[in-house]
């Protein structure tokens, strides 16, 4: 199989590739910047020599979008946004002109479409998208109105002969440097990773082995179309979540951190505080009724295997 990986340079894109070149699979890498043999350059907007690699292949996943690790500035906002936008209308685009266009577009999402909540749980078919919760930052709403702007991308695509699927992903959970899971650990290790504002607010993740494994399920299900939620069944609090990796790196405590503090630490590491702040309760609906069946559905057995790889 040939699997093309647009914005493939980053944490799940490495995760993605290592996976599937090991698997047998020929993968191609479309990059602003590419260091990789066998990387081909695109600017991520506009149609080039990099279409051609779309031309006949089987799979598309596309990755592209600016880094949240950052502060919500309005010029950061607007980059995510267009980075995002752009890149699905690129590679829709190209999609659409390709002579053996390719059988699957998966299309990376988010699980913050969905509204900030503590009660309700998420999934496709009763999830509440979010841009209207009382008592929330109201930039917060910017975030969801990207993520719904990047899924009507590749909606509004013209590519009748191309399955399409939205990955409304969590946290991929993977011990890449620099990941979500090594920034975590390394909290816990300096005795950071106790709960923050009262630690209420859910954290969903996915393990990164099963993030592959759900990739290569909606590869195989032809007949699985539009949003899906990649995370694990068992989404927690974030005081509970920490609690485990706390555990998991034998580690006795971690230091409650105020809203203050946050705003204070996300200011320090130049990041921003609705990635701590807001309840993400997503559950993978689709995947479950579909008989995915989950490597690592509870924190517990997903930590441990983090930490000791």
């Amino acid at each position: 199989m040939k699997v093309v990986l647009p914005g493939g340079t980053g944490q799940v894109g490495g995760v993605l590739r290592r996976a599937l070149t090991a698997a047998g699979h020929e993968v191609t890498v479309l990059s602003r910047r590419p260091t990789r043999a066998g990387d081909v350059e695109w600017d991520g907007r506009t149609q080039g020599p990099w279409a051609k690699e779309l031309d006949g292949c089987d799979v598309v996943v596309n990755l592209a979008g600016r880094s949240v690790s950052c502060r919500y500035t309005p010029a950061n906002l607007r980059a995510m946004m267009d980075s995002r936008v752009d890149s699905a209308r690129a590679v829709g685009e190209a999609i659409a002109g390709a002579a053996r266009p390719p059988a699957l577009w998966l299309q990376m999402s988010t699980a913050t479409i969905y509204a900030h909540s503590y009660d309700t749980a998420h999934d496709e078919a009763s999830g509440v998208i979010g841009g209207t919760e009382p008592g929330v930052p109201a930039y917060w709403a910017y975030s969801v109105r990207i993520a719904r702007e990047w899924e009507r991308a590749q909606e509004e695509a013209d590519t009748p002969d191309t399955r399409k699927v939205a990955l409304r992903a969590a946290m991929v959970m993977s011990p890449d440097r620099g990941g979500v899971f090594d920034v975590l650990s390394r909290m816990v290790r300096l005795g950071l990773g106790g709960p923050v504002a009262g630690g209420r607010q859910y954290m969903s993740w996915i393990h990164d082995r099963d993030f592959v494994r759900a990739v290569e399920f909606l590869t195989a299900r032809e007949d699985l179309t539009g949003p899906v939620n990649l995370a694990a069944p068992q989404p927690l609090p974030q005081r509970d979540f920490m609690r485990v990796l706390r555990r998991a790196r034998r580690v006795p405590v971690g230091l409650p951190a105020t809203r203050a503090m946050a705003e204070l630490g996300a200011f320090a590491l130049r990041s921003d505080t609705e990635l701590l702040l807001k309840s993400r309760r997503v559950v993978p609906g689709r995947l479950l009724d579909a008989g995915f069946s989950f490597a690592h559905e509870r924190w517990e057995t997903a930590a441990r295997d983090l930490v000791g790889r």
